[in-house]
């Protein structure tokens, strides 16, 4: 079958272990079933395991991709939910100490046909392509739980969301807009500033330049390039949720005494469950709010979404068909 996987490992030249190519039909294990793959989605998870963030030597050649949308074995349409969690397991599956994603040790979605557990495929609603449905189950269905269950944002609240540009954030404005909270963002970029007022932001700004106003919450996905701005720009009682640190997990002040004097809450997010991936396609559903597609690629010409996202030319998702 047509796949595109990591051949090698290189935290410096990482497409240079990417191959496009062929890979055997894979076997289905009792209680997982088969999905032909219509449509995968790029996430920066796919860039950082070509660098072997998350992927062992000892697992290559490993199929890449977390995100898919196709049909099951019955024909019906269906969403991959990219968290496996271990074997009996319940309950919220991102907090399963021995969860993995898609592509870390099972082969992932970039290929005609992916196996998953059973209970990892949710029915998807007909008013989403299956493109568009694609992008949903890794950096949407993350903006979501930030937003919602972890972040606990109500609407008419005033959110941050910084560094608008990758799927998290542009997830993350839609979403908010969608549910009826006022959005601020930031970038460096004029183009992505736009980009950002398209998407529904109501105000957007300069990266650390200060705000007019404080916010409820800050949605954080940048790291120590604007881990002080996320802070100084919370009111009293605010809360900051992270979920990824693209410019350094080490901020140079950390702000302890400001933190616990406002009584900030600090909330790590990551990922979502499979129950919260249906309640964001319902969302979507109900709301015609829908992602945003940056372009979109045969599964052959792989590599070129890959380059797209290394250099940072991208607003929105990169979506391979087949």
């Amino acid at each position: 079958m047509r796949a595109v996987y990591a051949e090698s490992i290189n935290p410096d030249d990482p497409l240079s272990g990417l191959v496009v190519g062929e890979r055997p039909e894979p076997e289905v294990p009792d209680g997982w079933v088969r999905v032909t793959v219509q449509a995968a989605a790029l996430n920066h998870h796919d860039l950082w395991s070509l660098k072997g963030v998350g992927l062992g030597e000892d697992k290559l050649p490993m199929i890449l991709g977390c995100d898919a949308a196709g049909l099951d074995e019955d024909g019906r349409e269906v969403v991959v939910h990219s968290v496996i969690s271990s074997p009996g397991f319940t309950g919220d599956e991102t907090t399963d100490p021995r969860r993995s994603l898609l592509s870390e040790k099972h082969q992932g979605t970039f290929a005609d046909t992916v196996v998953v557990p059973a209970r990892n495929v949710v029915a998807k609603p007909a008013g989403l392509s299956m493109a568009e449905a694609a992008c949903l189950p890794t950096a949407w269905l993350t903006a979501y739980r930030m937003l919602f269950v972890r972040g606990g944002v109500r609407p008419g609240e005033t959110v941050l969301v910084q560094g608008v540009g990758g799927g998290v954030a542009t997830a993350l404005i839609t979403l908010a807009r969608a549910a009826g909270v006022r959005v601020l963002a930031t970038s460096r970029s004029e183009e992505k500033k736009t980009r950002a007022l398209e998407l529904g932001a109501h105000a957007v700004f300069d990266s650390n330049e200060r705000l007019p106003e404080k916010v409820d919450a800050v949605m954080e996905t940048v790291g120590r390039a604007t881990w002080d701005h996320s802070i100084r720009s919370l009111r009293p009682g605010g809360r900051i949720v992270i979920c990824g640190h693209t410019s350094g997990a080490r901020p140079d002040e950390a702000h302890l005494t400001r933190i616990f004097f406002l009584q900030l809450s600090v909330i790590g997010s990551t990922m979502g469950s499979r129950d919260e991936l249906g309640d964001l396609m319902r969302l979507l559903d109900s709301s015609g709010a829908r992602p945003l597609i940056d372009r979109t690629l045969p599964l052959e010409q792989a590599r070129d979404g890959f380059a797209a996202m290394e250099s940072g030319d991208l607003v929105g998702k990169v979506v391979f068909t087949l």
